[in-house]
């Protein structure tokens, strides 16, 4: 008996509507891509109930004759291809006829079509690819397909389906990608009867990038430009100043379609290198334009991953295209436009190191804290900066803290707050489950360049990283914390404008965001006002810790909720603490040698050393007094 089966041909068409159509965003792509090759002006996109109850994408494109309407929907039927010869310069978006036939073949559909010559159009009408009615009807010129009860035939692909929320999230970005990458098309998409964006389809990529990606990501893009013997690269890239928490916000297109592109994301990254903090991301909108026949996207069924001829020159193209988009910033800011109200302050140069916003930078953490919070009870009047001549006439200081009792150091958490300074008397010993070593006799001799404290200890001199040991001792206040993180509301809230999967995460970690002090509310389709952020973070650093903590629950790697909660604690923790490059005062400094010495904080919360020893031994052989 064979073992060898010959697969039905509804079986082989579900199989291959797998690879094509995974998900309700497949079908707005797919849809939207047939309309692009059509040549439309305006496209319309409507959904409901995440996209598998119901899609429609309507078109002003050339439509189709009767009798092609009827053969449109079996596999491997298309227009855009002839022949083999074809396959090697595809300048369409569609070209494999699998599309329609893998979304009829777990669908309802219905299609209404009409050439600009025909005096009526056709009406066809197919359940699981099968049709089951087909004739004339009025319909406008162009093409509408609606698309019901997706995977209703094939409840092994539905209940792989995600929420509706997740799903329409999903729809959003689809769209939303096909739109950006053809700035000449209007393209208007209305998610459950509202409308979610539209684009003027002037074809001018800076307005519909303005209309898409909103005001604030648009208002931190640089014009970006390059040629190279055929290819052209054209665009925006962020500035520095706007790094982001993910690649989120990175859109690479290619020859109109959009595409995935490790190549491409590692040439624009490489033009960032040392301008960006570690972890932050730039973004972009850049737009490829090679010659058809020197890349190849025929490697995957979505047409999203493709193959370079020339990956070495694609590389460079785009690498110093966005160079010199970031080498020219500040020439672009030096005059302003004729017709502003007003100059715009230029950008801070690449060479700075990362500072506080500007009414910030006169003032020490320390200081700032103080101003916005009152004195606390052991300070007699304000922060003091410190400079190593201070620290070089001082004696040794007796920093020994006084015991503190396991019930009284809840009550301190209660009335300090989230406060990375609580003055060198207020150890709280039962936060870390550390026992405390006694501290030696040590004499603080300064900092090295804003960045490490270094202490005296006698036969050793020890360094200690400041910021690093400040985030721990955030970490911990924080993590001994059994209610709500106290918050600050801002004077003026922030717009935030996520991308739509990140709307879903916002709305869906509502509670956990509030309890890390954090208030967001909805203002408008796609965008939030973040009213407080954590108390002791500067309000500046309230949008970009959000992007990051959104980051961590985007890739959802912990299904712990005390675990999840730890990794966004990580990102309060570093936002809150004093960071490398600041004026640090003196009061702050001795608490964080005070915890370091007692053996409390050993460790950063990501792993990294907070201190590092240098013997009197290990200076000799250096100055080659020993050998």
């Amino acid at each position: 008996m064979s073992v060898i089966n010959i697969l039905p041909p509804h079986v082989a068409d579900l199989i291959a509507a797998g690879e094509v159509v995974e998900r309700p965003a497949s079908v707005i792509k797919e849809l939207m891509e047939n309309a692009f090759d059509a040549g439309a002006q305006n496209v319309t996109v409507e959904l409901r109930g995440g996209g598998a109850t119901y899609i429609r994408v309507t078109d002003d494109g050339c439509g189709m004759a009767p009798e092609d309407a009827g053969v449109a929907f079996l596999r491997h039927a298309t227009s855009k291809l002839r022949d083999e010869r074809g396959l090697e310069a595809i300048g369409t978006m569609g070209f494999r006829g699998e599309a329609l036939a893998a979304i009829s073949a777990v669908s309802h559909i219905e299609l209404r079509t009409r050439r600009r010559e025909d005096e009526a159009g056709t009406l066809v009408t197919l359940s699981a690819g099968d049709i089951q009615e087909m004739g004339p009807t009025g319909c406008p010129a162009g093409t509408t397909m609606i698309v019901r009860d997706l995977f209703y035939n094939t409840p092994a692909r539905l209940k792989f389906l995600k929420s509706d929320r997740s799903e329409s999230a999903a729809c959003v970005q689809a769209a939303l990608r096909c739109a950006l990458g053809r700035p000449e098309v209007s393209v208007r998409l209305i998610r459950d009867g509202n409308e979610e964006f539209f684009s003027p389809g002037d074809g001018r990529a800076e307005s519909c990038v303005y209309a898409l990606l909103g005001r604030d990501l648009a208002s931190t893009l640089l014009p970006c430009r390059g040629e190279d013997e055929g290819m052209r690269v054209s665009g925006f890239v962020t500035s520095p100043s706007a790094g982001r928490g993910s690649r989120g916000a990175q859109y690479f297109f290619c020859n109109g379609r959009f595409i995935k592109s490790q190549l491409l994301q590692a040439a624009l990254e490489q033009a960032y290198k040392n301008t960006l903090l570690t972890g932050r991301y730039p973004g972009c909108v850049l737009y490829l334009d090679l010659s058809l026949g020197s890349v190849d996207v025929n490697v995957h069924p979505a047409k999203t991953e493709v193959k370079f001829s020339y990956e070495r020159r694609v590389f460079d193209l785009v690498y110093h295209a966005a160079l010199s988009a970031l080498q020219g910033e500040d020439r672009l800011t030096e005059q302003p436009a004729a017709s502003a109200p007003k100059p715009t302050p230029a950008p801070a140069t690449r060479s700075e190191a990362p500072q506080k916003p500007d009414f910030f930078r006169s003032m020490s953490a320390e200081a700032f804290r103080a101003a916005r919070r009152g004195p606390e009870p052991w300070e007699s009047g304000s922060a003091m900066r410190l400079h190593a001549p201070e620290y070089q006439e001082q004696t040794r200081l007796d920093l020994t803290p006084p015991p503190v009792s396991a019930s009284s150091a809840p009550k301190s958490l209660e009335t300090t707050g989230f406060a990375p300074s609580s003055g060198p008397k207020a150890v709280e010993n039962s936060v870390q489950n550390v026992e405390s070593a006694p501290i030696p006799d040590h004499k603080i001799l300064g900092e090295a360049l804003k960045t490490y404290i270094l202490v005296d200890l006698g036969e050793q001199l020890l360094l200690i990283d400041k910021h690093a040991a400040h985030e721990r001792m955030n970490f911990d206040r924080l993590k001994a914390m059994d209610r709500q993180i106290l918050s600050q509301t801002l004077l003026a809230p922030v717009t935030l404008r996520p991308d739509p999967g990140d709307c879903e995460l916002l709305e869906q970690n509502g509670e956990l965001l509030s309890e890390l002090g954090f208030e967001i509310e909805p203002f408008g389709p796609g965008a939030y006002l973040l009213r407080a952020v954590p108390a002791d973070i500067l309000p500046g650093d309230g949008a970009p810790a959000l992007e990051e903590i959104l980051e961590k629950l985007r890739r959802g790697k912990a299904p712990d909720p005390a675990a999840a909660r730890d990794e966004l604690l990580h990102t309060v923790a570093c936002k809150a603490a004093i960071k490398a490059g600041w004026d640090t005062g003196r009061q702050e400094l001795e608490r964080i040698v005070e915890e370091v010495l007692s053996g409390r904080v050993k460790y950063c919360p990501h792993g990294r050393p907070v201190s590092a020893v240098l013997s009197k031994k290990d200076l000799e052989k250096m100055f080659k007094r020993i050998v």
